[in-house]
């Protein structure tokens, strides 16, 4: 079991099984029939995933545009459940396949927004890849197209997942069981 910051951390999906699985999602996704794909990567938590991925797809024959979005809920104590929008794309989403990448589908809040949104501005199809699947906490009527993993309903770290900005760094996804 690792140790990083005085954490134990449990390993729940190793880099290998990681890289392993971005290249089926890559192959999966260039068989599906998205064209014209503008890759939009929901920051900050699937930054990683969203760069192993993309190198993927480009092994699997495919050369998306890419680019970044970020997304938050209000302050504390506001509306909970309220979402603004803190980075927006650049490029115009029109007549665009736009393959949604994002590190955890749990609420579906964040995506159903963000697809809404590019679906609003004229998008002509937004899948959804998630990295984990946390179906069990699921608020907002959406789907992912393409999933990574099932996850278990704990908090997971690592490969761009944080808990108070620390372990993005970790090549692979768990979970802090405790102090060493």
């Amino acid at each position: 079991m690792p140790i990083v910051r005085d954490k134990k951390i449990e390993v729940l999906f190793s880099s290998e099984q990681l890289a392993m699985r971005n290249r089926e999602l890559a192959e999966q996704i260039a068989l599906g029939d998205l064209k014209d794909i503008l890759v939009l990567s929901i920051l900050k938590g699937s930054f990683v995933f969203a760069a192993d991925l993309i190198r993927a797809l480009h092994a699997a024959g495919l050369a998306p545009e890419v680019e970044f979005i970020s997304v938050s809920s209000y302050g504390a104590g506001t509306e909970p459940g309220k979402l603004k929008l803190l980075r927006d794309v650049e490029s115009d989403v029109r007549g665009r396949d736009i393959l949604l990448i994002d590190d955890i589908l749990e609420s579906g809040n964040t995506l159903k927004f963000t697809q809404d949104l590019m679906l609003e501005r004229g998008a002509n199809k937004v899948a959804i890849v998630a990295l984990l699947n946390k179906g069990m906490k699921r608020r907002a009527q959406v789907h992912a197209d393409y999933v990574g993993f099932e996850c278990p309903d704990k908090f997971v770290v690592g490969y761009g997942m944080d808990a108070g900005h620390a372990f993005r760094e970790l090549p692979f996804v768990g979970v802090v069981t405790g102090e060493v």
